[in-house]
């Protein structure tokens, strides 16, 4: 049993010290984490790699509402979903017409040259990322810890308790099914 695993089982049992200890053993892997996340968004994102962790954080060791964690990749499944969820309700907080959403949004550094942005919309994403959730959970699942966690191939099928092979076949799978159910329901804005 890893530190960390041994850590959530006491935070699951009420443990107030345990949320204490957690965070220096996780907080490095979950703002790497973040971070390269947050590398794939659009340009003009104001969340910061720091504030996405500590929401997750905070979402995920509620002390008031124990979780309960089986394992390590277990609570990092988790974390991928947490920023997922936020990211989402980040993005749809920015498209209300109170936050400009139906404003055309310029920087001073687009004014002189234009900088490309993602060609995908986040939100299409979210909704095709459901629709494959309903057909196979665990293709999703791996989805979710590639595009929004950030983990290799091997470390999601580390995570999802599958060999290497079934994760890349999955991968695979996924990444087209995603394309063809996002590319038939195309998003406004």
């Amino acid at each position: 049993m890893t530190d960390i695993t041994r850590i959530l089982s006491a935070a699951e049992q009420g443990d107030p010290r345990a949320a204490e200890e957690l965070l220096p053993l996780i907080y490095g892997e979950l703002r790497r984490l973040a971070v390269q996340k947050l590398a794939h968004e659009k340009p003009g994102q104001t969340l910061q790699a720091t504030a996405l962790v500590h929401e997750v954080y905070i979402r995920l060791v509620d002390t008031r509402q124990p979780q309960q964690w089986s394992s390590r990749g277990h609570f990092f499944a988790a974390a991928a979903e947490a920023m997922r969820r936020i990211l989402i309700e980040q993005t749809r907080r920015k498209r209300t017409a109170r936050a400009g959403g139906n404003l055309d949004r310029v920087g001073l550094a687009d004014i002189e040259a234009a900088i490309p942005e993602p060609d995908f919309d986040l939100l299409a994403l979210n909704d095709a990322l459901d629709q494959l959730a309903e057909k196979d959970p665990r293709k999703a699942l791996l989805v979710k810890l590639r595009f929004f966690a950030g983990l290799t191939i091997q470390e999601a099928a580390e995570s999802l308790g599958i060999a290497v092979s079934t994760a890349d076949a999955d991968w695979a799978y996924a990444k087209s099914w995603l394309r063809v159910a996002m590319s038939d329901n195309p998003q406004p804005g």
